[in-house]
Protein backbone atom coordinates (compact mmCIF):
# COMPACT_ATOMS: atom_id res chain seq x y z
CA UNK A 1 0.00 0.00 0.00
CA UNK A 2 1.32 3.43 -0.90
CA UNK A 3 1.59 6.00 1.79
CA UNK A 4 -0.76 8.93 1.11
CA UNK A 5 1.05 12.26 1.01
CA UNK A 6 0.56 14.32 4.16
CA UNK A 7 -0.85 11.51 6.26
CA UNK A 8 0.03 11.41 9.93
CA UNK A 9 3.03 9.27 10.80
CA UNK A 10 4.80 8.23 13.98
CA UNK A 11 8.39 7.15 14.33
CA UNK A 12 8.49 3.67 15.87
CA UNK A 13 12.09 3.71 16.97
CA UNK A 14 15.67 3.20 15.91
CA UNK A 15 17.90 0.20 16.35
CA UNK A 16 15.29 -2.54 15.91
CA UNK A 17 16.69 -6.06 16.20
CA UNK A 18 15.15 -9.01 14.37
CA UNK A 19 14.79 -11.91 16.83
CA UNK A 20 12.85 -15.19 16.96
CA UNK A 21 9.74 -15.56 19.11
CA UNK A 22 9.94 -18.66 21.31
CA UNK A 23 7.18 -18.52 23.96
CA UNK A 24 4.81 -16.30 25.94
CA UNK A 25 4.96 -17.04 29.68
CA UNK A 26 2.26 -14.45 30.44
CA UNK A 27 0.26 -11.65 28.82
CA UNK A 28 3.05 -9.11 28.97
CA UNK A 29 6.23 -11.19 28.75
CA UNK A 30 7.76 -13.03 25.80
CA UNK A 31 10.81 -15.24 25.49
CA UNK A 32 12.73 -14.33 22.33
CA UNK A 33 15.99 -15.57 20.86
CA UNK A 34 18.40 -12.82 19.85
CA UNK A 35 20.72 -13.11 16.83
CA UNK A 36 23.60 -14.25 19.05
CA UNK A 37 21.57 -17.17 20.39
CA UNK A 38 20.71 -15.86 23.86
CA UNK A 39 17.08 -16.06 24.97
CA UNK A 40 15.81 -12.87 26.62
CA UNK A 41 12.68 -11.72 28.45
CA UNK A 42 10.83 -9.18 26.32
CA UNK A 43 8.03 -6.81 27.29
CA UNK A 44 4.89 -7.13 25.15
CA UNK A 45 2.75 -3.95 25.11
CA UNK A 46 -0.29 -5.73 23.60
CA UNK A 47 -2.18 -7.92 26.12
CA UNK A 48 -4.44 -9.47 23.47
CA UNK A 49 -4.32 -13.12 22.48
CA UNK A 50 -2.47 -12.39 19.21
CA UNK A 51 -3.44 -15.86 18.01
CA UNK A 52 -1.94 -16.55 14.61
CA UNK A 53 0.36 -13.55 15.05
CA UNK A 54 2.70 -14.70 17.81
CA UNK A 55 3.80 -18.07 16.43
CA UNK A 56 6.87 -19.85 17.85
CA UNK A 57 9.74 -19.69 15.39
CA UNK A 58 8.44 -16.57 13.67
CA UNK A 59 10.56 -13.42 13.35
CA UNK A 60 9.78 -10.59 15.76
CA UNK A 61 11.33 -7.12 15.87
CA UNK A 62 12.52 -5.81 19.23
CA UNK A 63 13.49 -2.37 20.50
CA UNK A 64 16.18 -2.08 23.20
CA UNK A 65 14.99 -0.33 26.36
CA UNK A 66 16.75 2.86 27.41
CA UNK A 67 15.72 2.65 31.06
CA UNK A 68 18.37 0.75 33.07
CA UNK A 69 15.83 0.25 35.91
CA UNK A 70 13.49 -1.79 33.75
CA UNK A 71 13.23 -5.51 34.43
CA UNK A 72 13.13 -6.27 30.71
CA UNK A 73 15.82 -4.96 28.39
CA UNK A 74 13.67 -5.29 25.25
CA UNK A 75 10.19 -4.39 23.98
CA UNK A 76 8.34 -6.24 21.22
CA UNK A 77 7.52 -3.85 18.37
CA UNK A 78 6.23 -5.79 15.37
CA UNK A 79 5.91 -9.06 13.53
CA UNK A 80 5.32 -9.83 9.86
CA UNK A 81 2.42 -11.74 8.34
CA UNK A 82 3.98 -14.61 6.36
CA UNK A 83 1.17 -14.64 3.77
CA UNK A 84 0.70 -10.95 2.97
CA UNK A 85 4.17 -9.77 3.97
CA UNK A 86 2.62 -6.91 5.96
CA UNK A 87 4.22 -5.76 9.18
CA UNK A 88 1.89 -5.77 12.21
CA UNK A 89 2.54 -3.30 15.04
CA UNK A 90 2.28 -4.73 18.58
CA UNK A 91 2.04 -1.43 20.50
CA UNK A 92 -1.58 -0.69 21.47
CA UNK A 93 -0.66 2.83 22.59
CA UNK A 94 0.34 4.00 19.13
CA UNK A 95 -3.16 4.30 17.56
CA UNK A 96 -4.33 6.88 20.12
CA UNK A 97 -1.17 8.92 19.61
CA UNK A 98 -1.58 8.66 15.85
CA UNK A 99 -5.24 9.67 15.88
CA UNK A 100 -4.60 12.60 18.20
CA UNK A 101 -2.01 13.92 15.74
CA UNK A 102 -4.45 13.37 12.85
CA UNK A 103 -7.23 15.26 14.68
CA UNK A 104 -4.88 18.12 15.47
CA UNK A 105 -3.82 18.43 11.82
CA UNK A 106 -7.31 17.85 10.39
CA UNK A 107 -6.28 14.91 8.22
CA UNK A 108 -9.28 12.62 8.88
CA UNK A 109 -11.86 13.61 6.29
CA UNK A 110 -14.57 11.51 8.01
CA UNK A 111 -14.27 14.05 10.84
CA UNK A 112 -13.75 17.15 8.66
CA UNK A 113 -16.68 19.01 10.28
CA UNK A 114 -15.21 18.59 13.75
CA UNK A 115 -12.40 20.31 15.65
CA UNK A 116 -10.23 18.68 18.31
CA UNK A 117 -11.22 19.78 21.81
CA UNK A 118 -9.38 17.45 24.20
CA UNK A 119 -8.20 13.91 24.86
CA UNK A 120 -9.13 11.68 27.82
CA UNK A 121 -12.51 13.34 28.40
CA UNK A 122 -14.24 12.18 31.58
CA UNK A 123 -18.00 11.82 32.00
CA UNK A 124 -19.01 10.42 35.39
CA UNK A 125 -16.91 7.34 36.08
CA UNK A 126 -16.04 6.83 32.39
CA UNK A 127 -13.26 8.34 30.32
CA UNK A 128 -13.45 8.63 26.54
CA UNK A 129 -10.49 8.95 24.20
CA UNK A 130 -11.43 12.18 22.41
CA UNK A 131 -13.92 15.03 22.54
CA UNK A 132 -14.48 17.01 19.33
CA UNK A 133 -16.55 20.17 18.78
CA UNK A 134 -18.55 20.85 15.62
CA UNK A 135 -17.16 23.72 13.60
CA UNK A 136 -20.54 25.30 12.76
CA UNK A 137 -23.24 24.07 15.16
CA UNK A 138 -23.50 23.54 18.89
CA UNK A 139 -22.61 19.85 19.09
CA UNK A 140 -19.97 17.61 20.65
CA UNK A 141 -18.63 14.27 19.44
CA UNK A 142 -17.13 11.57 21.62
CA UNK A 143 -14.70 9.21 19.85
CA UNK A 144 -13.31 5.93 21.16
CA UNK A 145 -10.27 4.44 19.37
CA UNK A 146 -9.79 0.66 19.24
CA UNK A 147 -6.62 -1.06 18.03
CA UNK A 148 -7.04 -3.99 15.62
CA UNK A 149 -4.33 -6.57 14.94
CA UNK A 150 -6.22 -9.81 14.23
CA UNK A 151 -7.41 -10.70 10.75
CA UNK A 152 -9.30 -13.45 8.97
CA UNK A 153 -8.14 -13.22 5.39
CA UNK A 154 -8.66 -9.62 4.32
CA UNK A 155 -11.05 -8.84 7.21
CA UNK A 156 -9.83 -7.33 10.45
CA UNK A 157 -11.49 -8.69 13.59
CA UNK A 158 -12.07 -7.07 16.99
CA UNK A 159 -11.49 -8.05 19.73
CA UNK A 160 -8.99 -10.91 19.77
CA UNK A 161 -9.73 -11.53 23.48
CA UNK A 162 -12.73 -10.85 25.70
CA UNK A 163 -12.86 -7.14 26.51
CA UNK A 164 -15.32 -6.14 29.21
CA UNK A 165 -13.76 -2.68 29.24
CA UNK A 166 -14.27 -2.29 25.49
CA UNK A 167 -17.91 -3.33 25.80
CA UNK A 168 -18.47 -0.80 28.60
CA UNK A 169 -17.03 1.96 26.43
CA UNK A 170 -19.36 1.16 23.54
CA UNK A 171 -22.36 0.80 25.87
CA UNK A 172 -21.49 4.19 27.34
CA UNK A 173 -21.38 5.80 23.91
CA UNK A 174 -24.80 4.34 23.07
CA UNK A 175 -26.25 5.65 26.35
CA UNK A 176 -24.87 9.14 25.69
CA UNK A 177 -26.17 9.27 22.11
CA UNK A 178 -28.45 12.29 21.89
CA UNK A 179 -26.65 14.31 24.53
CA UNK A 180 -23.49 13.83 22.47
CA UNK A 181 -22.79 12.48 19.03
CA UNK A 182 -20.67 9.36 19.37
CA UNK A 183 -18.31 7.25 17.28
CA UNK A 184 -15.85 4.36 17.42
CA UNK A 185 -12.76 4.47 15.23
CA UNK A 186 -11.06 1.12 14.65
CA UNK A 187 -7.38 1.53 13.73
CA UNK A 188 -5.81 -1.55 12.17
CA UNK A 189 -2.09 -1.69 12.95
CA UNK A 190 -1.52 -3.42 9.63
CA UNK A 191 -2.16 -2.49 6.01
CA UNK A 192 -3.34 -5.78 4.51
CA UNK A 193 -7.07 -5.76 5.36
CA UNK A 194 -10.09 -4.28 3.58
CA UNK A 195 -12.78 -4.27 6.29
CA UNK A 196 -13.33 -4.68 10.03
CA UNK A 197 -15.98 -6.65 11.88
CA UNK A 198 -16.61 -7.99 15.37
CA UNK A 199 -15.48 -11.46 16.51
CA UNK A 200 -18.59 -13.04 18.13
CA UNK A 201 -16.86 -16.40 18.45
CA UNK A 202 -14.34 -14.74 20.81
CA UNK A 203 -16.46 -12.13 22.58
CA UNK A 204 -20.18 -12.54 21.83
CA UNK A 205 -21.16 -9.84 24.29
CA UNK A 206 -18.98 -7.20 22.65
CA UNK A 207 -20.36 -8.19 19.23
CA UNK A 208 -23.92 -7.78 20.57
CA UNK A 209 -23.12 -4.40 22.16
CA UNK A 210 -21.47 -3.19 18.94
CA UNK A 211 -24.47 -4.15 16.79
CA UNK A 212 -26.95 -2.54 19.21
CA UNK A 213 -24.85 0.63 19.50
CA UNK A 214 -24.87 1.06 15.71
CA UNK A 215 -28.66 0.70 15.73
CA UNK A 216 -28.84 3.47 18.36
CA UNK A 217 -26.80 5.86 16.23
CA UNK A 218 -23.19 5.27 17.27
CA UNK A 219 -21.05 5.60 14.13
CA UNK A 220 -18.28 3.13 13.36
CA UNK A 221 -15.25 3.99 11.23
CA UNK A 222 -12.17 2.07 10.17
CA UNK A 223 -8.64 2.95 9.08
CA UNK A 224 -5.59 0.87 8.26
CA UNK A 225 -1.99 1.78 8.98
CA UNK A 226 1.10 1.28 6.88
CA UNK A 227 3.72 -0.28 9.16
CA UNK A 228 7.42 -0.33 8.33
CA UNK A 229 10.46 -1.07 10.52
CA UNK A 230 10.74 2.67 11.16
CA UNK A 231 7.24 4.24 10.99
CA UNK A 232 3.52 3.78 11.58
CA UNK A 233 1.54 5.83 9.06
CA UNK A 234 -2.21 6.39 9.00
CA UNK A 235 -3.66 4.97 5.80
CA UNK A 236 -6.89 4.48 3.90
CA UNK A 237 -10.43 4.24 5.17
CA UNK A 238 -12.08 0.82 5.32
CA UNK A 239 -15.70 -0.12 6.12
CA UNK A 240 -16.86 -1.54 9.44
CA UNK A 241 -19.55 -4.23 9.49
CA UNK A 242 -21.42 -4.00 12.80
CA UNK A 243 -23.80 -6.91 12.15
CA UNK A 244 -23.29 -10.28 13.86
Amino acid sequence: MREEPGMTSLKIGEGLVEAIFRSRPNRFILQCELPGGSVEKVHLPDPGRLKGILVPGRSIWLLPANDPARKTKWSAVMVRDPDSGAYISLNTQLPNRLIREAFMSGELDEFSDWAFERAEYRIGHSRYDFLLRHKERDASLLVEVKSVTMSDGRAGRFPDAVTARGARHVEGLAALQGEYETAVLFVAQRGDIDSITSAPEIDPYFAKVMEEAAQKGVRFYGRVCEVTPTRLTLGRKIPVDTSI
